[in-house]
């Protein structure tokens, strides 16, 4: 079931687009900001509020890479798999990553605290290689901005 703050976000969003369906990745962002993913209880529940299908929910859920539909850590790691970022290091900061947090991309650290997955583009080509830990750019990867970056994170 919704929270009603979950509720109240989703339909402060009814008056800025033209129809319900425009609504439903924000919709889905809104249930997983607070939640961390998007579950298919959360799925069905979204259906009935913005009336539509399930199926429908769960195409647009699966097609956008940034709506998570299994659980995550606390905190989730983008690392840029672009060509940019390759040509830059990237699979190497991608390798140290993997090692540092020892987890596969696509896997969740042991404690819960970080879940880490590839992304097509961040959209910083010019300061290749980089990644976001949830919200937060870092750009021009090197093992030291690795480090760093991890320690803000509890």
């Amino acid at each position: 079931m919704l929270t009603g703050e979950e509720k109240q976000q989703i339909e402060e969003k009814f008056t800025q687009y033209p129809n319900r369906q425009a609504i439903s990745i924000d919709a889905m962002l809104a249930v997983q900001r607070h939640r961390g993913w998007v579950s298919d209880e959360s799925l069905h529940d979204l259906s009935e509020l913005l009336g539509l299908s399930v199926a429908d929910l769960d195409g647009v859920a699966t097609f956008y890479n940034l709506i998570r539909r299994k659980p995550v850590g606390r905190h989730v790691a983008l690392i840029c798999d672009s060509v940019s970022c390759w040509l830059m290091g990237g699979d190497k900061m991608r390798d140290h990553l993997c090692a540092k947090l020892s987890t596969p991309l696509g896997g969740t650290t042991a404690d819960g605290r970080f879940t880490l997955l590839p992304i097509v583009c961040l959209g910083a080509c010019d300061h290749a290689p980089t990644m976001m830990i949830d919200d937060k750019l870092i750009e021009d990867l090197d093992e030291e901005r690795i480090e760093e970056a991890l320690t803000q994170y509890d």
